[in-house]
């Protein structure tokens, strides 16, 4: 009996036991027909890169592997080299995927995260573990344009290392097509004869830099105000990207001063409005960037400088769509009293302070009221490095001259980089707000040729006087060369946010 009630149980059992391997078959297939990818050759509809099917052996590649023939040889799989794009759940397009790896689909360039992440760029494609090499049989594909290539390379680029070139094709204007040049600056107006001097174009060692395209730059400008703050350099400065710009301007009329002041030494305050784009370029004396007046040392009542507090005209600046700041030419030992009852901070006058601890107190105070006052969404800000003097055998009171030299520099001197440019490096770098250091003195080192020396008066002063003017620069002449790398700087940062 008990043998027949065992005999009558098997039937069920087995049936139950077949149907439970019969559905694991039947989702184990389901489950690999939709997990692993036909070896027939993928389909891929809508293309994004117009380029023929072209097969392509992926048996190198890691987690995919061929049929084996009859003969036992494993064959590779073939598939097409199309582009195909996934689509997000609104149906546009949201990645690219060549062969399985993915790939921006409007990647131009390269970032700093994708190299951090996939450590492969420049058109070698990775999977985020390993880079599919061109030792395989993939098609490298180049994304970015070679503009963009040099764009990149020239962002990344050391604009102050290079060497002086001689063009024939400079300057961009004469001393006679341009009427804003003051007496100091106006050099071939004053008796000089020699003209190579405004013939040197500065040429960076690993990229290049656009020659100032004056039309372009009202462009950038247009609606704008773009202003200089600094001693008289800046006002060198200042004075070049007039004349750079005067003569793309339409109408030569439509371009005043608003006061209708002529520019002379003795003024501090410009503003120059090219009607036709409806922008202004400015220029505002500030020696110092802080401010100078007065206080009580004693009996006596002297002249201080609060490195303390910002210049009085400050509220002129505020506001400007692109600001050029620079100071140093006046942290002397001359123009500062050798620091002697000169220096104050709060109602305390220093007795004796050193000029390069002031110089840096006086940026800190300048960097405080950028980061406070200076909206870096509206305002691009530039400080331009120290400008170098090139007084032989005497200071500027002492004899000192640069009258015969009609070259550059030999490009194997050697300078020593001014303390005051270090320091001002350092103070930007702990800003909150981005500025661009604007440096201009090492490529301005060479460049003994490019100051009035006697000719920064009209011939009848200028021998009335021992003094010579190795300071400041004619123009045309090197003040261009720093107009051409703030030029630069704008149409990247313009190009930059364009494509973002």
């Amino acid at each position: 009996m008990e043998r027949q009630r065992s005999f009558s149980f098997k039937p069920t059992r087995l049936l139950l036991f077949s149907f439970t391997i019969f559905s694991a078959i039947i989702f184990f297939s389901i489950w690999v027909m939709t997990a692993v990818p036909s070896n027939a050759g993928v389909q891929f509809s809508e293309p994004l890169v117009n380029l023929a099917p072209t097969p392509v052996n992926v048996e190198a590649l890691s987690g995919l592997s061929g049929k084996n023939s009859g003969d036992g040889v494993k064959k590779p799989i073939v598939i097409d080299a199309h582009l195909r794009k996934h689509e997000n759940e609104s149906g546009s397009a949201r990645i690219s995927v060549f062969e399985g790896i993915p790939r921006r689909e409007n990647e131009s360039e390269v970032s700093d995260e994708d190299t951090n992440k996939n450590g492969v760029v420049d058109g070698n494609f990775t999977t985020g573990q390993e880079s599919v090499s061109n030792s395989t049989s993939f098609e490298k594909i180049e994304v970015r344009t070679d503009q963009r290539i040099e764009e990149k390379k020239n962002r990344e680029c050391d604009l102050w290392k290079g060497r002086w070139v001689f063009d024939e094709s400079y300057p961009l204007y004469t001393n006679q097509s341009c009427p804003f040049i003051d007496e100091g600056f106006d050099c071939g107006g004053n008796g000089r004869l020699d003209k190579d001097y405004m013939k040197w174009r500065w040429q960076p060692q690993d990229c290049d830099i656009p020659r100032f395209n004056a039309s372009r730059m009202l462009e950038l400008i247009r609606g704008k105000r773009l202003v200089f703050v600094g001693d008289s350099i800046n006002r060198n400065q200042w004075e070049s990207m007039l004349c750079l710009l005067f003569g793309a301007a339409k109408d030569p009329k439509k371009v005043y001063e608003r006061h209708g002041r002529k520019i002379t030494k003795g003024k501090g305050n410009y503003s120059f409005k090219f009607v036709d784009y409806k922008c202004t370029v400015e220029y505002y004396v500030s020696h110092f960037l802080v401010h100078e007046g007065k206080a009580r040392v004693g009996q006596k009542r002297v002249q201080t400088l609060r490195i303390d507090s910002i210049d009085r005209g400050s509220s002129r600046w505020r506001g400007a769509d692109i600001v050029v700041f620079n100071t140093a030419h006046w942290w002397s030992h001359f123009k500062t009293k050798a620091g002697v009852n000169y220096y104050q901070e709060g109602n305390q006058v220093y007795a004796r302070l050193d000029v390069l601890t002031a110089f840096r107190k006086a940026l800190t105070t300048w960097a405080s009221w950028v980061d406070k006052y200076i909206n870096p969404g509206k305002t691009r800000v530039f400080f331009r490095s120290s400008a170098p003097s090139h007084f032989r055998e005497g200071q500027w009171n002492s004899g000192g001259h640069c009258k015969e030299a009609t070259q550059p520099l030999n490009e194997t001197f050697n300078f020593d980089y001014p303390e005051k440019s270090i320091i001002a490096e350092e103070v930007i770098k702990q800003m909150k707000t981005p500025v661009t250091f604007l440096n201009i003195t090492s490529l301005s080192q060479y460049r003994i040729d490019g100051h009035p020396s006697i000719f920064g008066r009209k011939p009848e002063k200028a021998y009335s006087s021992s003094i010579q003017d190795c300071s400041h620069w004619c123009l045309p002449g090197v003040p261009d060369t720093w107009n051409e790398l703030l030029y630069f700087h704008l149409q990247s940062t313009r190009k930059k946010r364009f494509r973002e």
